[in-house]
C-alpha cells in the first residue's frame, strides 16, 4: 500500500486504512451477492439485514435502550438544525395545542459556531420564541469569542420549553463539554427539570463514538454526522426517544409548521430508515468501522486513546506557550479533546508551520477560515503514533523559533 498522509482534518476525517481496504472488496462484491455495495438495492434482504446489524452495534457500543429508536438519514448536522425544530415543535403542539407560537419556547445553549447556527436557524423558521439559555461569549475576554464552557451559574432554562439544545463539541472553536460531571465544563444536567421526558437535544457529531454519552437515556434526540469518527460523509445517525416520534401531520392540522416528509422522524421510523434510498455506501463503511471498534474494545478503548492523545497535545501546546511560539485559543478546562486549536505567534510562522507539516505528510491542520490559526482534529482513526509525530514536530518547531532564545 502506498504511503498515506496523516489526516488531521476536521471532516471528512481519517478512516482506518484496514477499513478502506475492506471497503474496496465490498465495492466489487458485497457479502457474496456478486453485486457491489454501490449497486445493490437498499431494499434487498442482504442490505436490510446489514442495516439491522449497524443499528445493533450502535446500541451495543452506546448502550441505547429500547426507549429510543435509531434512525439513519442524510443531510448532515445542518439539516438537523431544521428537522429537530420541526419535529419537536410538532410534539409540543400535540401536547399543548392551546399555546400561541410566542409561548412555545426553544432553549439554546450557545457555546460555538455550530450552536450559534442552530439557534439562528430556529429563529429563521419561526413558530416559536428562541431563548438563549447560556451564551459563552459573555464570559470571554472580548465578549465576542467562543473560548469557554460557561459555569453552572450562567444557565437560565425556560419552564416548559419545546426543546433544550446544546452542541457537545464545537469543532470550529475547539471547546467541548466535559464528560466528567464534576468538571466546571460539564453540561449542567442537574439544572434541568426533573421529569422523565426532557426535551433535551444534543449534537454529538464530533465526539460521537469517542466515549460514552452522559445521560443518554435522558435525551430526546441525539444526532451525529458519521464523517468524524465512524464513517464517510453522507450519513447522519439519529437516536430519538420514542415519544418524540410523533404524527407531524396531526400537529400541522392543529397549526404546527408542516414538516417535509423526509424530515419527519415518524417517516424514518415507520419505514426503518428506508422510505427513500439511504446513503448505502456510507452506511456500509460505518458498519465496518463499528465492527472494528468492537474488536478493539469498544468505547472504553477509544475513550482512553482520546484522553492520551489530547493530553499529549495540550502538554506540548503549553510548553510552546512558555516559549512564546504557540497560544491556545480556549480557556483552560474548556478545551476540546477532539479539536485542539491554537495560534502560531510571529510574523509568517503560521504559514511556515503549516508548510512544514505538509512536507512531513501531515494534512488538514489549517484552522477554520472564521478563526484562523491551527486546528488539530484527532478523531478515532488518528492513531497515537500519528499524534506523536505531530507532537515531535511541534516540539522541534517551538525549539527552533523560541522567543529570546540565546
Amino acid at each position: 500500500m502506498e504511503s498515506r498522509a496523516i489526516n488531521f482534518g476536521a471532516g471528512p476525517s481519517a478512516l482506518p486504512a484496514s477499513i478502506l481496504q475492506e471497503a474496496t472488496k465490498g465495492l466489487l462484491n458485497f457479502n457474496g451477492t456478486g453485486l457491489g455495495i454501490a449497486e445493490i438495492s437498499h431494499r434487498s434482504k442482504e442490505f436490510t439485514t446489514y442495516l439491522q446489524c449497524v443499528e445493533h452495534n450502535i446500541r451495543k457500543l452506546l448502550d441505547v435502550q429500547p426507549t429510543h429508536s435509531i434512525l439513519f438519514t442524510q443531510g448532515g448536522g445542518s439539516t438537523q438544525f431544521s428537522a429537530v425544530v420541526l419535529n419537536m415543535l410538532a410534539r409540543h403542539r400535540l401536547l399543548h395545542p392551546q399555546l400561541t407560537d410566542e409561548d412555545r419556547v426553544l432553549d439554546y445553549v450557545v457555546t460555538g459556531s455550530w450552536s450559534k447556527k442552530a439557534a439562528e436557524e430556529a429563529r429563521r423558521m419561526g413558530g416559536s420564541t428562541v431563548h438563549i439559555a447560556a451564551d459563552s461569549r459573555k464570559y470571554s475576554k472580548d465578549q465576542k469569542s467562543f473560548d469557554n464552557i460557561p459555569t453552572t451559574d450562567a444557565y437560565s432554562f425556560s419552564n416548559d420549553p419545546a426543546l433544550i439544545y446544546y452542541c457537545a463539541n464545537e469543532t470550529v472553536d475547539g471547546v467541548e463539554f466535559s464528560a466528567e460531571e464534576t468538571s466546571p465544563a460539564s453540561f449542567p444536567f442537574q439544572l434541568l427539570p426533573k421529569n422523565a421526558l426532557l426535551p433535551l437535544v444534543g449534537d454529538y457529531s464530533s465526539s460521537f463514538m469517542s466515549r460514552p454519552i452522559p445521560h443518554l437515556s435522558d435525551h430526546a434526540i441525539i444526532y451525529a454526522g458519521a464523517q468524524k469518527n465512524v464513517g464517510p460523509a453522507g450519513l447522519t445517525i439519529l437516536i430519538v426517544r420514542n415519544d418524540c416520534i410523533v404524527d407531524v401531520d396531526a400537529a400541522a392540522r392543529l397549526g404546527a409548521i408542516p414538516v417535509p416528509i423526509c424530515l419527519s422522524y415518524k417517516t424514518l421510523a415507520d419505514h426503518n430508515s428506508l422510505y427513500n434510498t439511504p446513503p448505502v455506501l456510507s452506511i456500509y463503511i460505518t458498519g465496518l468501522v463499528l465492527e472494528y471498534m468492537l474488536q478493539l474494545g469498544g468505547l472504553d478503548y477509544y475513550a482512553g486513546l482520546t484522553n492520551r492523545k489530547s493530553k499529549k497535545l495540550y502538554d506540548v501546546l503549553k510548553d510552546g506557550e512558555t516559549k512564546g511560539i504557540f497560544k491556545g485559543k480556549v480557556k483552560g478546562g474548556s478545551g476540546s479533546q477532539m479539536n485542539v486549536v491554537f495560534d502560531v505567534l510571529g510574523e509568517g510562522l503560521l504559514a511556515k508551520f503549516i508548510a512544514g507539516a505538509e512536507e512531513r505528510g501531515m494534512k488538514g491542520l489549517k484552522g477554520h477560515r472564521s478563526v484562523g490559526g491551527v486546528r488539530v482534529s484527532i478523531y478515532n482513526a488518528v492513531t497515537e503514533e500519528e499524534t506523536d509525530q505531530l507532537i515531535s514536530y511541534m516540539e522541534q518547531f517551538a525549539g527552533q523559533h523560541e522567543v529570546n532564545k540565546e
